[in-house]
């Protein structure tokens, strides 16, 4: 069933009969739908972050702290028994490791899927590459009012990455924001129990980045890697997330 929450800034569906116990959010150009089959038969409520799905944009280009900070009432708004684990799957995990951080006493455990946590060894080798030259030439240009803005679209689509070229507006200063984002800060203030849920194929958050968040979480973490998955977990294996969920949901 649809419902809005905080005053209608954000939609979700709320399944099952009793009070959530799970809250899911979502990946980048994802929705709520995308958990289906992980939530099918439990309490739980998934919501479609702003900006997607049914929810309306955010007023300005957000990180995922401030992302945080607008489902931080709906966790109130859940009418749980308790604090409910949080499911976030790529930028929604961001969201959910912010809400653990923040607001201990309202998450009672993480499970984290395809989450970019932190960056890649090799994402770290490659961070002098630098935009073709006629870009940033353009760029520079552009910025002095010396290159007309329709011609300084068709080359950031021609050069930017495929949720780039499908943004628009608010949304793209959004992903341009919170790609540059890191959490190294936010686990180590995580104090809940977190499941990380793996693709060993996913190349849009290597494995490598849920091996090295397990670490820096320590006995917090528990990590299961799924073979042959690959970034968009929710769908192709909704069993390893359902199994991480009712681990924690277990008494």
């Amino acid at each position: 069933m649809l419902k809005s929450f905080a005053s209608g800034a954000m939609f979700g569906d709320s399944v099952g009969s009793g009070a959530s116990r799970v809250l899911a959010l979502h990946g980048w150009r994802r929705e709520r739908g995308d958990f289906r089959r992980v939530l099918d038969g439990l309490d739980a409520l998934a919501l479609d972050l702003p900006g997607f799905g049914a929810s309306p944009p955010p007023p300005e280009a957000w990180g995922s702290a401030q992302y945080a900070a607008a489902v931080a009432p709906v966790l109130e708004e859940m009418e749980s028994d308790g604090p409910p684990v949080v499911l976030g799957h790529s930028f929604g995990g961001r969201v959910a490791v912010h809400l653990a951080a923040e607001w201990p006493e309202r998450v009672a455990a993480l499970v984290l899927t395809g989450v970019p946590l932190l960056r890649p060894a090799s994402a770290t080798a490659g961070a002098g590459r630098k935009p073709p030259l006629a870009f940033r030439t353009a760029r520079a240009l552009h910025r002095r009012g010396l290159f007309p803005d329709d011609r300084m679209e068709a080359l950031r689509k021609r050069h930017g990455s495929a949720d780039y070229r499908a943004a628009s507006g608010v949304m793209r200063d959004v992903l341009v924001r919170v790609v540059n984002e890191t959490y190294e800060e936010q686990l180590r203030a995580v104090r809940c129990p977190v499941e990380l849920v793996w693709g060993d194929d996913d190349t849009a958050a290597p494995l490598e980045v849920a091996e090295r968040a397990a670490e820096m979480l320590g006995d917090l973490a528990t990590l299961t890697v799924v073979p042959g998955a690959g970034h968009l977990t929710p769908t192709t294996a909704p069993d390893a997330l359902r199994d991480a969920v009712e681990r924690r949901l277990a008494p």
